[in-house]
């Protein structure tokens, strides 16, 4: 009996191992910032009246052959060990072709959002791992060398999880991808493994988003209006937090701000996978929350809204 037990949990173990292996981020690798706005690819987007200065991947990669062999030159690298990628170009035409994708988001009453290009960019690919990549090409005679810089940033947070640079010895060759394979082929392995490790991470503890509730000015009530709810009398943003606790992996997250008309959540894990096995993001794990509030005994009517990837809203009081 002993022995069947011991075999029984190797043999899960063995299986757990295969499939956390299996898995692996979905990324997209997009020319940095400071590239683009070095070599003059940028857009101008008015948000709210403030304008911001944008990358313009579209026309950088229009433009720029080497860029565009480059990025595919990675994209090969990273597919070769078994990363599941996006095509930044594809994904522009994709976005492009999506008539209907729009960009601010209205309520029935006036109030509106901004959603800037690069978020509608970074929402339809639904990459896990945004790689910006950053190169400059160095010339010594008849030689040239690459100086490169890889950043890996969780899409949904922005934060830098991996990164890679260097500069790789003097070539004769003429082709930048070429350059960028020869320098990067040392540091690859590494950076790979810091991006599957955080990977690894999202997929036992959830990822990272943050959630506010807040309250349309034209409401009749606010978060601290009390409710019957479970044979429970409590606050609405009690009943809030109640929900958030028991809807994200182990109960984390963190409520700096409580006030009778915002909260603030941060550091909410939700599962990276829903009960269906689908991708999980943050409108699709608020739905259930909204559909509670709509009902019994709260009868409100909510509207739920995302700013980028990696923050949703939800504004109780009006669709």
């Amino acid at each position: 009996m002993l022995k069947k037990l011991i075999l029984l949990n190797a043999m899960v173990l063995l299986v757990l191992s295969l499939y956390s292996q299996a898995k692996k981020p979905t990324i997209m690798v997009v020319p940095s910032d400071n590239w683009c706005i070095k070599n003059g690819y940028t857009m101008t987007y008015d948000e709210l009246g403030t304008l911001k200065t944008l990358p313009d991947y579209k026309l950088a990669l229009q433009n720029e052959t080497d860029l565009l062999m480059t990025i595919a030159k990675i994209n090969t690298m990273m597919s070769d060990r078994g990363f599941p990628l996006v095509n930044l170009e594809s994904a522009l035409k994709n976005m492009e072709q999506e008539s209907a994708e729009v960009s601010m988001l209205t309520s029935k009453a006036g109030g509106n959002i901004a959603e800037n290009p690069i978020d509608v960019l970074q929402r339809s690919a639904n990459a896990d791992i945004i790689i910006q990549l950053t190169y400059v090409i160095n010339q010594q005679g008849p030689q040239r060398s690459i100086t490169f810089l890889l950043q890996g940033l969780d899409a949904y947070t922005n934060k830098q999880i991996a990164g890679a640079q260097g500069t790789g010895e003097p070539s004769f060759a003429t082709q930048t991808p070429v350059l960028l394979e020869e320098a990067v082929l040392a540091h690859i392995d590494d950076f790979n493994s810091r991006l599957q490790a955080h990977f690894d991470d999202l997929f036992a503890n959830g990822r990272e988003i943050v959630f506010q509730a807040r309250i349309f000015d034209t409401s009749n009530i606010d978060l601290e209006e009390e409710f019957l709810f479970n044979n429970e009398r409590l606050e609405l943003g009690e009943i809030i937090e109640d929900w958030v606790s028991k809807n994200t992996v182990q109960g984390r997250f963190s409520t700096p701000n409580y006030t009778q008309n915002v909260i603030r959540f941060d550091q909410v894990r939700i599962p990276l996978y829903d009960d269906r096995g689908r991708a999980n993001d943050t409108r699709r794990w608020l739905r259930d929350l909204r559909t509670l509030l709509n009902g019994n005994p709260f009868n409100q009517q909510c509207k739920s809204y995302t700013r980028g990837l990696g923050e949703v809203w939800l504004i109780i009081g009006e669709k």
